[in-house]
């Protein structure tokens, strides 16, 4: 297939203010282990890293949701941590456990990973852009990624995934200043791995802030919107007109302060977000989200009602359908067929 088309992406449109029949679908995780094909994928890789390494295997999984269900969008396959990995920390993905780091909990510990270039290690990475823009659907938009840096901070600092990320707020708290050099290490690193990805192909990306609801106000501007606002201000300095979506879960009205910098095209709202301030977003910023991925797994009346009061509330005005968070392991393929037909045979 060739990469140039003058047919519409439709998720283009509405993150440059063109509102269309019907919103664009796409979905957290829609490559994944919920999908057969995944799973003998994912078997024969030998390991995740393996899988998110290889680019013939990661552009493949990111190609299958694609195939089974036309999605307006794709986003790379890949991982947030692939990062940290590239800058110097181990990473092992443990059956069981998920990722598992040596922790790094001090300025000094920083240091160890020394200067490194990334992108000799995540080469392969920007290798799958390459072959995803090559493969993809003339309509279908390729998203990029990466993790938001305190979010990869909190992985880094507590050396596994948790939910309550004491190690990395106890460090913040006490340790402000040598907290910071973490994170403006991500920053820097998170632009350069961005700006690599919209070299390779990726026509939007997308920041990950999954942790971003645990932090209290005053810490969330510091570590959280100060941090992603310098990320997008270092990647339109390299690529001006790339579309940045955030996805800051949790954290309630604080949403606002991302639509309050005009900086970001669209924000992705959590399953928690009531639909009156959503609509108030609206008005300043796409919205993308929310039905909670457990509608999925449940299907039937309850997704399709769902589903629609979602439409009937956002599909009017710039909106994104997505989850308010990632497609979870044991939902039914033939749910997501559905909602996607629902969704694209739908009209505002």
């Amino acid at each position: 297939m060739t990469t140039t088309s003058t047919r519409p992406k439709s998720l283009l449109s509405v993150l440059q203010g063109d509102t269309g029949p019907r919103p664009p679908i796409w979905l957290m995780r829609q490559a994944g282990r919920y999908l057969p094909e995944y799973r003998e994928l994912r078997a024969r890789a030998g390991s995740f890293l393996n899988l998110c390494y290889n680019p013939v295997h990661a552009a493949e999984v990111t190609l299958q949701p694609i195939r089974r269900f036309g999605f307006d969008a794709s986003i790379l396959f890949a991982d947030i941590l692939l990062l940290p990995n590239a800058m110097g920390q181990q990473l092992d993905y443990r059956e069981g456990e998920g990722p598992v780091m040596e922790p790094i909990r001090s300025v000094e510990a920083l240091k160890q990973l020394g200067e490194r270039d990334i992108h000799a290690t995540l080469a392969p990475v920007y290798e799958t852009v390459r072959l995803l823009r090559k493969a993809l659907p003339e309509t279908c938009t390729l998203i990029g990624f990466a993790g938001a840096p305190w979010t990869v901070a909190t992985y880094m600092v507590e050396g596994r995934g948790g939910n309550d990320q004491a190690a990395a707020k106890t460090w913040a708290y006490g340790d402000p200043e040598g907290f910071q050099v973490l994170i403006d290490r991500l920053v820097d690193a998170t632009i350069d791995y961005l700006s690599k990805q919209v070299e390779a192909g990726a026509e939007v990306v997308q920041i990950f802030d999954t942790w971003a609801g645990a932090l209290p106000e005053a810490d969330f501007r510091r570590w959280c919107l100060k941090p992603v606002l310098s990320i997008v201000q270092g990647l339109r300095e390299r690529h001006p007109n790339i579309p940045v979506i955030a996805f800051p879960r949790g954290v309630g009205l604080n949403y606002a302060s991302f639509a309050e910098t005009r900086a970001i095209n669209a924000v992705s709202l959590d399953t928690a977000v009531p639909m009156d301030f959503a609509r108030q977003l609206q008005k300043h910023i796409v919205v993308q989200g929310n039905l909670d991925p457990r509608y999925l797994v449940t299907g039937g009346a309850a997704l399709r009602r769902e589903a629609e009061r979602l439409l009937q509330a956002l599909g009017h005005g710039p909106y994104i359908f997505n989850l308010g968070h990632g497609i979870v392991p044991e939902t039914p393929p033939e749910n997501v067929a559905e909602l996607v037909k629902l969704v694209q045979d739908w009209r505002a």
